[in-house]
């Protein structure tokens, strides 16, 4: 499961001097940096499963699903160029080394899977509110107060909160940093620090802090359940998928670990990837989980709290079970509707 690659603003602040027209094509879209980022993770991808993949692609053993955002889309194909490019006699044209693989998708409206948070849970909305109400939240907020009542006069952006925050002055000045562009003034290294601090709480505040677990029923979770019944599905059927990859946001990749409990409180880099594997040892089956969010390092290995790295798949599916739904649309409409 990964995030994207490197992207322009999808949005940015009143005050920006920098405009949409100043990218090459436009905001939200994949630059040639993010191309390159998942070249080297289909790259990284290739040597680590070389050997339990197949040289070529076959349809039967991989499967490919991305949200409908352009960015994650060609991420993935980017990223399979390199995982599956051809050799010997899948070389269909010798000018050009490259294989079409299919991506598959569903409408943005309809993702009930990947493309996190899902819209249309009102219970989902009412954790929400009641984690911004909570001692927790405002406790780790109270130190920022007074820096994010001098953001409206120095942005433009009049709103206070944390998501407008992250999405509309942090996120466009990051990617305007990354590209090289002049900064404004005010957005100085300690601005900037503040602002991803608070971007970082925003994440967190989404999925965790108050009732994480039900949170993570309603989101995470899903994806989680997903996963694991690819699993189970490997260890009862001759038929499965060997290599499922999902290519997402970091909105999904921090859900995913949030409702595992391993997030590290970062925002998700551009191309980082959460791997879980399933292995066969001494007829028991494991899982081990790895996080790759840097390419100059291998990537770390995340235990399931509670288990073991590599985690006996029956106890993986226990511990696990507190935040996968039976039936997420009624646990959604399921809301409490009194006041405290």
């Amino acid at each position: 499961v990964f995030r994207h690659g490197d992207r322009s603003p999808i949005e940015t602040f009143p005050n920006d001097p920098i405009e949409e027209s100043s990218w090459p094509d436009g905001f939200g879209q994949l630059t040639q940096l993010g191309m390159k980022q998942h070249y080297e993770l289909g790259q990284y991808l290739r040597k680590r499963y070389g050997q339990f993949l197949n040289e070529s692609y076959k349809r039967e053993q991989v499967y490919i699903r991305s949200t409908d955002v352009d960015r994650t889309l060609m991420s993935a194909m980017v990223n399979l160029a390199a995982l599956f490019a051809p050799g010997g006699s899948s070389i269909w044209n010798p000018n050009l080394l490259w294989q079409p693989i299919p991506v598959h998708t569903v409408a943005a409206s309809e993702d009930r899977l990947l493309y996190m948070p899902f819209k249309n849970c009102p219970r989902f909305q009412e954790l929400e509110s009641e984690t911004l109400k909570s001692e927790e939240f405002q406790k780790r907020i109270q130190p920022y107060q007074d820096f994010i009542n001098t953001l409206p006069t120095l942005s433009g952006f009049q709103g206070q909160d944390l998501f407008g925050i992250w999405s509309k002055v942090y996120d466009p000045l990051y990617c305007e940093g990354v590209h090289n562009f002049t900064l404004p003034s005010w957005a100085t290294k300690d601005t900037m620090t503040k602002l991803r601090e608070l971007s970082e709480l925003c994440l967190l505040s989404l999925y965790g802090i108050h009732k994480q677990k039900e949170k993570s029923r309603l989101q995470g979770g899903v994806l989680v359940n997903e996963i694991l019944n690819h699993m189970k599905t490997a260890t009862q059927q001759k038929k499965y998928k060997k290599f499922i990859m999902y290519s997402a946001h970091d909105t999904t990749v921090s859900g995913l670990q949030i409702a595992l409990d391993v997030y590290n409180g970062v925002l998700p880099p551009y191309a980082s990837c959460h791997l879980m594997e399933l292995y066969l040892e001494k007829g028991e089956y494991f899982v081990e989980m790895y996080y790759r969010n840097e390419t100059h390092h291998g990537p770390y290995p995340l235990t399931l709290p509670g288990c073991t790295h590599s985690c006996p798949l029956e106890k993986f599916d226990e511990l696990v079970a507190p935040v996968i739904s039976q039936d997420w649309s009624t646990e959604c409409m399921t809301t409490s509707n009194h006041q405290e």
